[in-house]
């Protein structure tokens, strides 16, 4: 135990559940039927909506194997991110960049596509921004190595021969998502002259113990808060004693 809260806190938390879930639904020990994605369960005024769902939709796996594959790929992608990508150095970023691109996936996948879970496009997501932060990047894939870049194709490529074209295109929407987000954090911004309107809240921040003055380790070294500016500084603040005079004498007396 000591050694899961030493991972990262966002990517430990999804794949942990991914896998709880997953079994025990598998075993029949849950009904997997009330976590996956339902959209008339979710937007709905008859009853009272299962807004649950939108989450839980993004702890299920496939079967058999994909209960081990489908987690491994999320955490090894999603740890790498959180871990060393600059683009996540505040405390609280990648959750936020979690939160825009699964809200993304949920809507075009979930509402648009009729997908019940959204793990494996959660997983591409993850993917095309780690192959965006490391395109030369050797990555090992089964019994395959080659550049990072290429890993988003190799991971629809899979899914659609081991599963169907509809099952590639819902898993696409994470690629759709991750590029969405870094067109609006960081193209746009860097290329076109606008304003990058994701950012984290101080609220989240705190979450995450960002703190002012606080440091983050990084896989290339820390990443520290920004200090309050509420107080002067040090140099403009008195001691608060009176002046001291003196008795006042003449030049040459």
């Amino acid at each position: 135990m000591d050694v899961f809260w030493t991972l990262p806190p966002v990517t430990r938390t999804i794949t942990a559940a991914a896998v709880v879930v997953s079994a025990l639904g598998y075993a029949h020990i849950i009904d997997l039927m009330r976590f996956i994605f339902i959209p008339q369960y979710v937007f709905t005024t008859k009853m009272a909506p299962q807004v649950w769902r939108l989450v839980t939709g993004f702890f299920i796996t496939k079967k058999n194997m994909a209960i081990a594959l489908d987690p491994y790929f999320l955490y090894q992608y999603g740890s790498g991110l959180e871990r060393e990508s600059s683009r996540f150095s505040q405390p609280g970023d990648f959750f936020v960049y979690t939160a825009f691109v699964g809200s993304f996936i949920a809507v075009l996948a979930g509402y648009f596509l009729s997908a019940w879970t959204f793990l494996p496009a959660l997983t591409l997501a993850y993917a095309y921004t780690y192959a965006q932060d490391n395109p030369t990047r050797q990555v090992s894939f089964f019994i395959l190595t080659f550049d990072a870049k290429y890993l988003p194709l190799a991971l629809i490529f899979l899914t659609m021969i081991m599963e169907s074209a509809d099952a590639a295109l819902a898993q696409a929407t994470g690629l759709i998502a991750a590029h969405l987000y870094d067109f609006l954090t960081r193209i746009w911004p860097t290329f076109g002259g606008g304003t990058n309107y994701i950012t984290t809240p101080a609220t989240v921040k705190r979450w995450f113990g960002g703190g002012p003055g606080t440091q983050q380790a990084r896989g290339y070294g820390f990443a520290q808060a920004a200090r309050s500016t509420a107080e002067p500084p040090a140099a403009a603040r008195t001691t608060g004693a009176a002046p001291q005079w003196g008795p006042g004498r003449r030049l040459g007396e």
